[in-house]
C-alpha cells in the first residue's frame, strides 16, 4: 500500500486526484492522509468526493472514508474496465477535473469508454471545457491518446449543471513521448468568447475585442457562443498551437466584472506567454506530467512557470513510479523519464 500525505506541497486536490489516477491505473492500494490540509476547509468537498467515486467505479475499488469532510481515505482498486460511465458532481464542482482523474486508467482499459459527467464546466480553479477541448486533449493526441470530447451544456457557478462527454479509445502501444525543448513557430491562435443566453449579446463581442486588443494580433481566429445554462456566466479562452507545444489561457466573468476585463485578463496572459520561450503554459505543464511518466521514452518541455502544482504532481507520481523527473527552476525545463507502460496497463507490465 502506498501512503500519501495530502498536506505535501500545495496541499490541495491535486494530490488526491493524481493519487487516485495512479492507484486505479497501477492496481496499487492507496492510503491518503491529511487530505487537502492546505485549504481553509480541509477534507473532501463534493467535487473531490465525485472524483473518488468515479475512480472507484472504473476500477471496482473498495473505499473507506469516502464522505464529505473526510481527511483520510483508503482506496483498494480492482481491474480497470472500459464501458459507459455516468458521473455527477452535484454542485458547480469541476466536471473537467473528474474527467482528468479517470482518464489515465481508461486509456489503458480493456475496451473503449464513453464518459458522461455533469457539473461545472467553466468554474474557478479548474480548466474550462474549452481548454480541455483545444489545449489539453490536442497535446495528449500528440502522445497517441485518442479521445473525442464534447460539451453538451456549459455549467457556470453557482448551479453548475453542465454536461461533458468523452469517448476514450484505449492505447494500442505505449504513449509517445514529447520532445518540446523549443517551441518553434506559432501555428494558430484561437479564442472562444461565451456568454450565457440570458445575458446581453454584446458581452461576447466586448470580451473578444478586449482579448484581441491585449494580444495585438490580427491573426486571431474567433468563436462566439451564447448557449443556455442553469446559471448565467461568461468566459473567454485562448488556445495557442505551436510547432512543438501548446498554451491555453482563460478568464471567467463574475458579478460586477466588466466584459472588457474578462477578455483583457486572458489576452494579457496569452501575450506574456507568446513573448517568452516556453513550449507549454503553467497548467499544461503539470497536467501532462503523469502521461510523460507513462510514455515510452523521455519527455522534455519548457513551462512558463514552475508552480507548486507541478512540483507536487512530480512528487506524487514518484511515490508510485520509479522514474526520474527533473524540473529546472531557473529555466522552466521539465525532463521526465518514461516508464513505458504498454497497452493493457499494469496487468501486462
Amino acid at each position: 500500500m502506498v501512503t500519501i500525505d495530502g498536506s505535501y506541497g500545495e496541499g490541495g486536490g491535486q494530490v488526491l486526484r493524481t493519487s487516485l489516477s495512479m492507484s486505479a491505473l497501477l492496481g496499487c492500494e492507496l492510503r491518503l492522509e491529511n487530505i487537502r490540509a492546505g485549504r481553509a476547509k480541509p477534507g473532501l468537498a463534493p467535487q473531490h468526493l465525485a472524483s473518488v467515486r468515479a475512480a472507484a467505479t472504473v476500477c471496482s475499488a473498495t473505499v473507506r472514508g469516502d464522505e464529505i469532510g473526510s481527511q483520510e481515505l483508503e482506496f483498494r482498486p480492482g481491474v480497470v474496465r472500459g464501458g459507459h460511465w455516468k458521473f455527477a458532481v452535484g454542485t458547480a464542482g469541476a466536471a473537467t477535473l473528474v474527467l482528468q482523474t479517470v482518464l489515465p486508467a481508461l486509456l489503458f482499459a480493456d475496451e473503449p469508454s464513453h464518459v458522461d459527467i455533469q457539473g461545472g464546466t467553466n468554474v474557478p480553479w479548474s480548466p474550462p471545457q474549452e481548454y480541455v477541448a483545444h489545449v489539453f486533449l490536442p497535446a495528449l493526441a500528440q502522445m497517441r491518446a485518442q479521445l473525442a470530447f464534447e460539451c453538451l451544456m456549459p455549467g457556470f457557478y453557482p448551479k453548475g449543471g453542465g454536461r461533458i462527454e468523452a469517448r476514450v479509445t484505449p492505447v494500442t502501444r505505449a504513449l509517445r513521448s514529447l520532445d518540446w525543448p523549443e517551441r518553434g513557430e506559432l501555428r494558430s491562435l484561437s479564442a472562444w468568447s461565451v456568454a450565457e443566453a440570458r445575458l446581453p449579446a454584446h458581452i461576447v463581442r466586448r470580451q473578444m475585442d478586449a482579448a484581441r486588443e491585449a494580444l495585438g494580433s490580427a491573426g486571431l481566429r474567433t468563436h462566439e457562443a451564447r448557449p443556455e445554462a442553469h446559471s448565467p456566466g461568461t468566459s473567454l479562452t485562448i488556445a495557442a498551437s505551436l510547432e512543438r507545444g501548446m498554451g491555453g489561457f482563460s478568464a471567467l466573468g463574475a458579478r460586477g466584472k466588466r466584459a472588457e476585463d474578462v477578455g483583457r485578463e486572458a489576452g494579457e496572459e496569452a501575450a506574456r506567454f507568446l513573448a517568452g520561450r516556453a513550449s507549454v503554459d503553467r497548467h499544461l505543464a503539470d497536467q501532462l506530467l503523469l502521461y510523460a511518466a507513462l510514455a515510452g521514452a523521455e519527455t522534455r518541455y519548457v513551462t512558463e512557470e514552475v508552480t507548486a502544482h507541478l512540483r507536487t504532481n512530480a512528487w506524487v507520481i514518484q511515490q508510485f513510479l520509479d522514474v526520474e523527473i527533473a524540473i529546472n527552476e531557473a529555466t522552466g525545463e521539465v525532463i521526465a523519464e518514461g516508464a513505458g507502460m504498454p497497452a493493457g496497463g499494469a496487468r501486462r507490465w
